[in-house]
């Protein structure tokens, strides 16, 4: 292919991408109601546990409501479920430059990438975002400050910490794409993890919300953890090419053992502080 011929490839695969976010909109238009009621529990949740008195976000602009509810959510959702798709755009665009023997990691990349983006988004929701929500609004409690929050800023807040976490999780395909085209290797990538960990967490710093430490550990704790999970992936892809085995059956024994220990580790802690585990969140209470 020549390289306007790449061009229009890419732009087909972008409007495809494009297209599928589109119908996807209209499906999320149909559950605006209840897409809004999700957004907003980790606020009323947060301001509830903090006592504060109506547990509610504030309008300030009468057109906030219809451009966040009926546009702007629909729009996050509609990403969010079409990732499968957007995904596949991805890998078709790659894959006329590959091996025929790589392309079989077609299914293994779109399920991978959409659930990594995807469950990055539920531990924003059910973690970062809501450990991070009220530890920021617990701050000012107390000190003759009441949090009025409009919902202009908290849907921003929200925007940009389930994106930002969602592209986050991808770092493990980033890695194993770069492997794959034979940009990078696991042993390059090891020699170099210092230089990654220290740009992990400048990006952390960049794309928490907020400047306190708290947040910045919720985003680059996992960044760093992703990271190795990346390498470890690009390692087994090269073990694949030169038609070597894993040791699963050791591996996963000592994942087994290191479970169990940490399960016991956690049981002892939880014992001793007075935790228990609750069905509602925060799941842990004492």
């Amino acid at each position: 292919m020549s390289f306007l011929e790449h061009l229009e490839e890419l732009r087909k695969r972008i409007l495809l991408a494009i297209g599928g976010v589109g119908v996807a909109f209209f499906l999320c238009l149909f559950f605006s109601d209840e897409l809004w009621k999700f957004v907003v529990t980790p606020a009323t949740a947060a301001l509830t546990h903090l006592g504060v008195v109506p547990p509610e976000l504030v309008q300030i602009s009468p057109m906030d409501s219809f451009r966040i509810i009926w546009m702007e959510l629909p729009i996050l959702a509609a990403v969010f479920l079409s990732s499968p798709w957007i995904m596949y755009q991805v890998w078709s665009f790659i894959a006329p430059g590959l091996y025929k023997r790589e392309r079989r990691w077609a299914g293994p990349f779109i399920i991978s990438s959409a659930g990594l983006f995807i469950t990055g988004g539920l531990f924003a929701y059910f973690v970062a975002f809501r450990y991070g929500l009220e530890f920021l609004m617990g701050l000012a409690i107390g000190k003759g400050v009441h949090p009025t929050i409009s919902m202009t800023e908290y849907y921003d807040l929200f925007v940009d910490v389930m994106l930002g976490v969602g592209i986050i999780f991808e770092i493990p395909i980033i890695l194993f794409l770069l492997t794959l085209i034979r940009v990078a290797s696991p042993a390059f990538l090891v020699r170099h993890s210092r230089y990654a960990i220290l740009i992990i967490v400048f990006l952390a710093a960049v794309i928490t919300p907020t400047g306190d430490v708290f947040n910045l550990a919720l985003f680059a704790t996992p960044m760093i953890i992703l990271f190795y999970v990346g390498i470890f992936a690009s390692w087994l892809l090269v073990l694949n090419r030169e038609q070597r085995r894993f040791p699963w059956r050791t591996f996963l024994k000592w994942i087994g053992i290191g479970v169990l220990v940490l399960a016991a580790a956690g049981w002892l802690v939880a014992r001793y502080y007075g935790y228990h585990f609750s069905v509602s969140w925060p799941f842990f209470v004492r």
